[in-house]
């Protein structure tokens, strides 16, 4: 979390950063996509609840109110990159009760880079137009329900997976990195990278990658830029992980370097 002035009116931020936040539904967007927008002094000027209480402990928390708009907001954003029919819960945190901020008539939210509305993320809250520039977040969690495969019972690394050892259940996609599989063809026949518990979800991670090409193997290329794609063949330079890169060389002796998408297959980006 950051900050830029550690001290003076923390009894002038409430109405008006209340008023910023409430603005946030309007700015909601996709993973990677920016989220900023202005808010006027006259918008912020008309009756907001409290962002902040202090409970027995001297935690900050959000007013109830606005954590419930709060929640909604989110979850209409979370739900531009949720699956069709996931359930959707959101965890608001609270701002570091040490924060002291300037009163200010201008205050913007934004998507900080590299955050979307997916698992643990943050918004940001920035001043405009004030006495003193400042900059913070506010931390929020959430979770995206849906059907994905997980382990029907304990499984050691190594095992090569069969149908009847995972089965489908609810859990939180968003919960933890990497893909889910919601259906079979994904993950039977392939080993397993590490263990897995019983219940636990399967993960792209939890898979080893398939070794889709051999040093030596004649490859087709495809090579993918804007608006074009050729095709040719080569021969593989080293071995080619799923997902990895593989160097290639054509008859010409021309070498490149591609991502491995299948057996005996790499794309090339232009």
């Amino acid at each position: 979390m950051s900050k830029s002035c550690p001290h003076t009116h923390a009894q002038a931020l409430p109405g008006l950063l209340a008023g910023a936040l409430l603005s946030v539904g309007l700015l909601l967007g996709g993973p990677g996509e920016a989220l900023a927008q202005t808010v006027p002094a006259q918008a912020l000027a008309a009756p907001a609840s409290p962002l902040l209480n202090s409970d027995a402990s001297g935690l900050a928390a959000l007013d109830a109110t606005l954590e419930q708009r709060l929640q909604v907001l989110a979850v209409a954003g979370a739900r531009q990159v949720a699956p069709n029919q996931a359930r959707v819960e959101v965890e608001l945190g609270r701002l570091d009760p040490r924060l002291r901020l300037a009163p200010c008539a201008q205050i913007q939210p934004y998507l900080p880079p590299g955050q979307r509305m997916w698992g643990r993320t943050r918004l940001g809250l920035r001043c405009l137009s004030g006495a003193t520039k400042w900059n913070v977040t506010l931390p929020l969690t959430i979770k995206v329900y849906g059907q994905a495969y997980v382990a029907a019972s304990d499984l050691p690394a190594g095992t090569v997976l069969a149908q009847d050892q995972l089965r489908l259940a609810e859990v939180d996609i968003a919960g933890e990195a990497g893909a889910v599989y919601t259906q079979p063809e994904g993950w039977v026949g392939r080993h397993l990278a590490k263990p897995m518990a019983v219940g636990e979800t399967l993960r792209s991670a939890d898979l080893k990658l398939r070794q889709w090409v051999q040093p030596g193997d004649r490859v087709q290329v495809m090579a993918t830029g804007s608006g074009y794609a050729v095709a040719g063949e080569g021969q593989a330079m080293g071995v080619g992980l799923e997902g990895q890169d593989v160097r290639v060389r054509f008859d010409n002796g021309r070498m490149v370097t591609g991502r491995t998408i299948g057996e005996r297959r790499v794309e090339v980006l232009l």
